[in-house]
């Protein structure tokens, strides 16, 4: 269960650190600033689990990254999407305090904001622009969920594995990834021993390198050439849909709706 928010003292903009609320007018900060909570969440911290209800929508600060994975019988699990600063997470799609289909996993520990779902829901209803906003970014967040299934259905290890590492930089702003080997084999549903290969030929490739629980990406240029498609049509999606910004590095800079048709 998620641990007690540890208290902060407030910053100048509450809001500074999440891209989806950054975005926000003054009129939808309004509603939302009097209900958000600052805390920390710890490296392997379930946000909540299958069959639980989701009582709290968290969006991730900084660098903070959390990802939803599917669990088998077997104790093994599958990523099916990563969300970071440029997102929220539970709750999103539906109206809160249903139970939860997946589980949420801290994999990059840090600050997030969190919100009651029936809190959000009203502010919702209030604001028809509020609602816009987190009706793209859930139908954003749908894309990468149905994107991963077909991705993990069709490509092969070595394309799956640089789209969920180019994921992962998108969301962090470096090459260099906090993510050990056991963990990335988790998020791609297969054994640690198999995965040792993979990540032996994209070193041997020059694609990336790999010491103690961290991966760097060499070349993004490369990566994403040798990526699978799916890595560039949920970026593209995310472009047009929610307006996101990004750098040349690759990293999710900034949300606007505005220019979402863009």
């Amino acid at each position: 269960m998620t641990a007690p928010d540890e208290s902060r003292a407030p910053e100048t903009d509450p809001f500074r650190g999440n891209l989806l609320l950054e975005a926000l007018d003054a009129s939808d900060r309004a509603l939302l600033a009097p209900h958000l909570e600052r805390g920390k969440r710890a490296r392997g911290m379930a946000l909540f689990r299958a069959g639980e209800d989701v009582s709290h929508v968290t969006f991730p600060l900084h660098q903070t990254t959390v990802t939803l994975v599917s669990r088998m019988r077997d104790g093994r699990m599958v990523e099916t999407a990563t969300v970071g600063h440029e997102g929220a997470i539970g709750g999103v799609v539906s109206h809160g305090y249903l139970p939860a289909f997946s589980e949420a996993v801290v994999q990059v520990p840090g600050e997030v904001l969190r919100i009651d779902a029936v809190q959000l829901t009203r502010a919702r209803a209030a604001s028809s622009s509020l609602g816009d906003l987190f009706v793209r970014y859930a139908d954003c967040l749908l894309a990468q969920v149905l994107q991963s299934v077909a991705c993990n259905a069709v490509h092969p290890i070595e394309e799956r594995c640089l789209r969920w590492l180019l994921t992962f930089q998108d969301r962090l702003g470096s090459p260099v990834l906090p993510v050990t080997q056991e963990m990335l084999a988790e998020m791609l549903g297969v054994r640690r021993t198999y995965l040792t290969g993979v990540i032996g030929s994209l070193q041997r490739r020059g694609l990336i390198s790999v010491r103690r629980g961290q991966i760097t990406i060499l070349d993004r240029a490369k990566a994403e050439h040798a990526a699978c498609e799916c890595y560039g049509k949920v970026r593209d999606h995310f472009r047009s849909v929610l307006g996101a910004v990004y750098a040349e590095s690759g990293a999710i800079v900034a949300v606007d709706p505005t220019q979402r048709h863009e």
